[in-house]
This record gives C-alpha cells, structure tokens and sequence, in this order.
C-alpha cells in the first residue's frame, strides 16, 4: 500500500543482497593449515602391539549387540501383529527419530510443504481487504528479518529473495520500501493519508473514504498479514502511476508469478479490490496461483471466488 509519494530508503552496506545475509558456508571459509606430523622413531615402531586382538573382541560386541537387537525386533513384530489380529487392546505406538518429521503432520517445517498450493484455505491465499478484515487474534507464525527494519513471513522469504536475485541478475535496482506492518503503523499510515484527505472533502467521513482507497484502513491491510511488498526502482521512487514505466516494475510484471507473486492491485481491478492501481504492491500467493492469476489477468477476489 502506499506510503506516501515518496519511498526514499536508507541503505546499508551489504554485500549484492537488500537482505540479511548468513554466514558464509563451512567450505567457503579458508583451510587452516595442519602441522606435520612426524613419523614414529624406529623405537617406538617395536613397542607397538599388535591391533588383532582388540579388533576380535571388537567383533565380538558388536555380533553379540545385533543378536539381542534383532531378537527385541522380532519379538515387538509379533506382539503388534498379535494386537492387530486380536482386534483389541491398546492401538501400536509407533514412534519417530528424535527431530524426524512425518510428511503432513503438524510438526511439518512450512519449507518442507509444497508452497504454491492453490487450496482456498491455504495460508498463503488468505484475503484480506475491506469485506475480509485480518481476525482480532491474527499473528504471523515467524517473521524473517529484512534490512531497513523491514520484514516478511518467514514461508515466504526464499520466494521473495529468489525474485529479488534475478531481478538484480538482469542488472536491475529493485527495493523494498515497505512490507509487514504493525496494527499501530497501519492506524498511523491511515490517519495521516485522512488528513491529508481533509482539504478536499466535506466531512470526516468522505475523507475517510478518500483516504481507503490509497491506505487500507487498519486490519485491512495485506502488509499487516506479512505476505505484502511494495518493491521501487532504485533510480526512481515515487509511488505514482510513473512506477510502471521503470525497467524494474517491467520486469516484476513480466517474472512475478515465477516466484509465487502477484500484482495485487491492477489497474482495471479497483472496483473488486477496493484499492486503487499500485504498480509496487506485490502480494505472495505460490506458484500455482500466481501463474493462473498474472496468466488469466485476475485479482485474488476473482481468483479465489472461482475456487
């Protein structure tokens, strides 16, 4: 959503990336040099005693280990057979490696689902504007942190810095000058875009109305879900309908529903979204939806009503 005509951001000297880099990987840091280290004196070489016996009763431990082990197996087996033949009892208890994930269980990282499901109900198509405000109790599970004190949903970060690195790959300045907002920010946006409003209206009210069309009134805003960007070129940040004549929003545009983006609000879409046309705003939604979306020239209300 907009912020106001200006997106100026303050940058900060890191390394090709707008984002948080981590550290640099285990074989990315330099070889320590290990010393040499001497042969044994001929001496020493007498001493040594022979390594048969210890590897024997090596041996032997561990034979001795897969027979108890294989017969524990061996006597669960039959009592869980015996359980499911009987019909009764208490169910089998299978239990999982300390850290294991079973596939769809509720422990599942949001990496290892398929991020670009088009399930209506799925977290990454939730709709939020003036008819579907965020419920009272919302909370973004985990944030990941941006620089310039912005940040994003955690699931939908590698997308985000997938798009942002090809962007700049094709030698563009893509930037971010806006993403999750707080309840309080979103009061604070809103407010300031009514009194600005208040010049040109006859009441409080119209310049509310007004003011909804630019900022989204407080719970009703796709930042406030963590899913929303608003992405500048670098060479001009103005957010104004000039926006989508840079080479930046022209590649977005293009690449978008590559990475699971969508351009939230088109130009032909107000009267559905109630907002009105931002060539900045960019809202994850995966892959799947994204490319019928930017494909069939949908917004999100169109899309998910078809669902």
């Amino acid at each position: 959503m907009s912020l106001s005509h200006s997106c100026v951001v303050h940058e900060f000297p890191l390394p090709n990336r707008e984002y948080y880099a981590a550290a640099p990987a285990q074989w990315d840091t330099p070889a320590v040099s290990r010393p040499r280290r001497l042969a044994p004196s001929r001496a020493r070489r007498r001493k040594r005693r022979s390594p048969l016996p210890l590897l024997a009763l090596t041996g032997l431990m561990l034979f001795a280990t897969g027979f108890l082990l294989g017969r524990a197996e061996a006597a669960g087996n039959k009592a869980a057979q015996a359980a499911a033949g009987s019909g009764g009892g208490e169910p089998v208890r299978v239990l999982a490696v300390p850290g294991a994930v079973i596939p769809g269980g509720e422990n599942e990282p949001a990496s290892g689902r398929e991020e670009g499901t088009a399930s209506k109900d799925g977290w990454n198509l939730i709709l939020v504007n003036k008819d579907h405000p965020l419920p009272a109790d919302f909370r973004v599970p985990a944030f990941t942190q941006l620089v310039n004190g912005h940040s994003i949903d955690q699931r939908a970060y590698p997308a985000l810095q997938r798009m942002m690195d090809a962007c700049r790959a094709e030698g563009l300045r893509p930037t971010i000058c806006s993403s999750y907002r707080t309840q309080e920010k979103q009061e604070e946006l809103f407010e300031a875009k009514v009194q600005s409003c208040l010049s040109s209206s006859s009441s409080l009210q119209e310049a509310e109305e007004q003011a909804a069309v630019w900022v989204a009134r407080p719970g009703t805003s796709e930042h406030q879900a963590g899913l929303a960007v608003d992405i500048v070129d670098k060479s001009y940040q103005s957010l104004d309908n000039g926006q989508e004549e840079t080479a930046v929003q022209q590649w977005l545009m293009e690449h978008c529903a590559e990475y699971g983006f969508i351009l939230r609000y088109p130009n032909d879409k107000s009267e559905l979204t109630g907002i009105g046309y931002e060539p900045w705003h960019y809202r994850y939604v995966g892959e799947e939806a994204a490319g019928e979306i930017m494909r069939r020239g949908l917004c999100l209300e169109e899309y998910l009503e078809a669902c």
